[in-house]
């Protein structure tokens, strides 16, 4: 949706970057609560700065995208939510009302879904490093394990024969095919070896006696959906490999990497791009801090590399990118929807971040305003770099100031946003921002769609400082009171 500026009560919400910038894709809820910047000040002063706000609805809609796509083409399905693309317990209990199940990645992601209501088997542990506490909690509560190396295997098996168990696993897969390269992993078994292994150690009367294996994984680095079609298809011919040994293989899980479009614009995307490049050519201004390159560089006059963020604009995205996948032909010539069909397997995904799309904001205070040594104005936030960051080298997404009071003669500034940690890099964006004014003391700096492993994949307590409090909207955005948000911990209410 298009952002237009409104007031409320004397304070004016403002896009940064009115020209050049990198607009966001705004949900509605977002939208209508930026425009009632006094209860953002409220909040802020009733929990602090920042704070974390959450909305169901996206994350509701998002599912449902998924769902309908599926049974559009009568697919057996199962959609898992990534928790560790958000720590908020909100998230799970909304999956659970939803009736998707969570995949968790460590012993507490694990304990905490079963302690708000999931059942085991609507669970799967995919955890890079498997405890012995997480594999025997996984075990008695008959959640599904993806097995990663020979280890893994060892100790889930000699868990279950104390127990006197068995356990339901799938196996991760790497190693695949593309264009007649290898894909390499440091994740999973290599499809160049994982058969023999395999047909030899796992099932009744051997090694492994006590897993049965019900499916396979994977989850590739980055967004390539030519990669994942490859995948998809190298573990559907495996499949069929493994039914044929009598194997009761009953889905096949694609993990998540599925890509989310934040920005309105592909000209703005692309604009900035080429600015980038230019800056660092020294034909443009800086566009970043100490003309950081965001990954390119220049190299004998030329630049090089790539840009080293997310890919924030993305025609094919969400439920359609799946679809491309789904719809494609395999090795064979077949399209993959029909061949998962024939084999009556159950697809599965673990999104994280296209669940969550348009699901979060992050507010915080502005503290100070100095300018530096070469002039730039820096202000700074009442947050550090941790409770807005992911592996990406740059959050490319324009903020919203809520100023207080903006006297009409003051003039257009850009600026950098800077944390409280004490590191000279503790830059909350590296872009620089333009703004109608120079924030004041006090004025509201929101930012948008960070649910997404911005809030809480990299936070901190560094220097002691709280971790961010994390609050749930009810379900209604038009003229809301401080009561109508919880803090995630108490929230149990969906509307």
């Amino acid at each position: 949706m298009q952002h237009t500026d409104r007031k409320l009560n004397q304070m004016t919400c403002r896009k940064g970057n009115k020209y050049q910038g990198l607009t966001p894709k705004t949900h509605p809820w977002m939208a209508s609560l930026m425009a009632q910047g006094n209860l953002l000040k409220e909040l802020i002063t009733m929990h602090g700065s920042p704070v974390n706000i959450l909305h169901m609805d996206p994350f509701e809609e998002n599912i449902a995208a998924y769902r309908k796509l599926f049974r559009s083409f009568n697919l057996k399905h199962k959609i898992y939510f990534a928790r560790k693309a958000n720590k908020c317990k909100s998230f799970v209990r909304q999956a659970i009302r939803s009736g998707i199940g969570i995949d968790t990645a460590s012993e507490r992601e694990l304990a905490e879904a079963l302690d708000l209501g999931m059942h085991g088997q609507d669970l799967v542990l995919t955890s890079a490093i498997k405890t012995r506490t997480q594999i025997e909690l996984a075990i008695k509560n008959k959640v599904t394990i993806i097995l990663d190396n020979v280890d893994e295997c060892h100790l889930v098996n000699s868990i279950a024969r104390e127990f006197n168990h068995r356990v339901d696993v799938g196996v991760r897969v790497s190693g695949f095919q593309v264009n007649g390269e290898k894909l390499y992993s440091r994740f999973g078994f290599d499809i160049d070896r994982v058969s023999p292994f395999i047909l030899k150690n796992i099932g009744e009367n051997k090694t492994y006696d006590r897993l049965d294996l019900t499916g396979l994984h994977f989850h590739l680095n980055g967004y390539s959906i030519e990669e994942r079609i490859a995948a998809l298809d190298q573990c559907l011919e495996l499949a069929k490999q493994y039914k044929s040994a009598g194997y009761s293989i009953q889905f096949i899980d694609m993990g998540g990497g599925i890509l989310v479009n934040y920005l309105q614009s592909r000209e703005e995307w692309e604009s900035f791009q080429l600015r980038l490049k230019e800056s660092l050519m020294k034909k443009a201004p800086p566009v970043t801090f100490q003309n950081n390159g965001l990954g390119y560089r220049v190299l004998d006059g030329k630049i090089t590399g790539s840009l080293d963020t997310y890919p924030y604009y993305n025609e094919i995205h969400g439920a359609a990118f799946l679809k491309k996948i789904i719809m494609s032909r395999g090795s064979h010539g077949k399209i993959l929807a029909d061949e998962l069909k024939k084999e009556n397997i159950q697809l599965r995904i673990e999104p994280g971040r296209s669940l969550i799309d348009q699901s979060g904001i992050t507010v915080a205070r502005v503290v100070h305003r100095k300018q530096d040594a070469v002039g730039d104005w820096l202000v700074g936030l009442e947050m550090n770099m941790s409770q807005m960051m992911s592996s990406s080298a740059d959050f490319l997404l324009d903020p919203f100031i809520i100023y207080q009071n903006r006297a009409t003669n003051q003039k257009n500034t850009a600026v950098y946003f800077t944390g409280a940690y004490c590191l000279e890099r503790d830059l909350l964006l590296k872009r620089k921002i333009a703004l109608p004014a120079l924030p004041e003391i006090g004025d509201l700096v929101v930012f948008v769609n960070t649910a997404g492993y911005m809030m809480h994949f990299f936070e901190t307590e560094a220097h002691r400082f709280a971790l961010a409090k994390n609050l749930v909207a009810s379900s209604r955005i038009i003229t809301l009171t401080t009561n109508d948000f919880m803090i995630d911990d108490q929230a149990s209410y969906h509307g």
